[in-house]
């Protein structure tokens, strides 16, 4: 059954609470929307005979609804993307811990933490114009502060959870006066004042508004697995670097969950989340957004992220994105990163 985030919430509460039986109902609360979760789930329910309910909506409603319902929460699991807002739900005390050895063994643990989990990764690159810029132009983060590249780099917000996390990255590895020596060097660089999404900076660099950005990997694919002739050529336009290759690796961000305090179907919950670490699942959940699944021996057949080529990721300890959150914001703030 899939319920809309915006029904009325005693209704919900009714819904969810009609199943009792242990085991046999899953309250699921997502703010994840592809169109390929539905298999992932209808899977999961023919594989153990447990229902799932499902309320969809943004992070932000869904945390909030969360700290409403308090002790009375119908939800036993809450997923999400980025680290930085599963972190939020550690640090509203949402999360339960969870023992699994299954979640032990198959998840990196560098992709965990004591209560929640990661599912899939996402890799931020760099995106640059061929005409304007060459690749050994930009070949680190740090790069895009560089004085040559005045008037050429665009950028989406710079209080989007995708830059700061990455700014937060930048924090644990090189410290707080480089971290806010590169966000002022990147302000001044910019060719305009930070708007749009990761699609729309691509778009810009491709049409010669800017020389570079940088962009989550599942835009890129979406837009080299695009079949419009627009989007073809638009791709044919720009070339893509990934960062850091030399050093720590490019960014790594997450999609990713866990099991809720108040949850009533513990046990549910618990079979849900090692579900989601199995070869099925994570190929599902991987493929639903163009990403790569956490488990290492399982392998996706996705051409856009194949083309991309091979590249060294990053194994920075998610929860330490979180730990560097705020630090991020205020050094953007101080910079000007607006």
């Amino acid at each position: 059954m899939k319920l809309k985030f915006g029904l009325v919430a005693a209704a919900v509460l009714s819904l969810m609470n009609a199943a009792t039986a242990e085991e046999k109902v899953l309250n699921l609360y997502s703010a994840r929307h592809y169109q390929t979760d539905e298999a992932l789930y209808s899977n999961f329910t023919q594989q153990t005979g447990i229902k799932i309910n499902r309320i969809e909506g943004k992070e932000e409603e869904l945390l909030e609804r969360l700290k409403n319902e308090g002790a009375n929460s119908p939800a036993d699991v809450f997923l999400t993307v980025d680290a930085a807002r599963l972190a939020k739900a550690h640090e509203l005390s949402l999360f339960a811990p969870v023992a699994s050895k299954t979640l032990e063994t198959r998840i990196p643990a560098h992709l965990r933490t004591e209560d929640w989990f990661s599912f899939s990764t996402r890799a931020r690159v760099i995106v640059f114009n061929k005409t304007q810029l060459k690749a050994e132009d930009v070949q680190n983060y740090a790069d895009l502060a560089n004085p040559k590249l005045k008037g050429k780099l665009c950028s989406r917000s710079g209080s989007h959870p995708y830059n700061l996390s990455l700014m937060a990255s930048i924090i644990a590895h090189q410290g707080e006066a480089k971290a806010e020596e590169v966000a002022r060097g990147m302000v001044a660089n910019f060719a305009r004042a930070p708007k749009g999404g990761d699609t729309d900076q691509i778009k810009a660099v491709a049409a010669g508004e800017c020389g570079v950005t940088i962009s989550n990997t599942y835009y890129v694919a979406r837009l080299l697995r695009s079949t419009k002739p627009e989007e073809i050529k638009l791709m044919e336009k720009v070339g893509i670097v990934w960062p850091d290759q030399n050093g720590s690796g490019a960014h790594i961000n997450v999609s990713g969950g866990g099991m809720l305090k108040n949850a009533p179907n513990k046990a549910a919950a618990v079979k849900f989340l090692e579900y989601l670490a199995s070869d099925q699942a994570q190929r599902y959940f991987a493929d639903g957004n163009n990403e790569w699944p956490v488990v290492e021996s399982v392998k996706v057949a996705n051409p856009a992220l194949e083309s991309m080529g091979k590249f060294k990721a990053d194994k920075l300890p998610v929860k330490n994105l979180a730990m560097y959150q705020t630090k991020a914001q205020i050094i953007f703030d101080r910079a000007g990163f607006k």
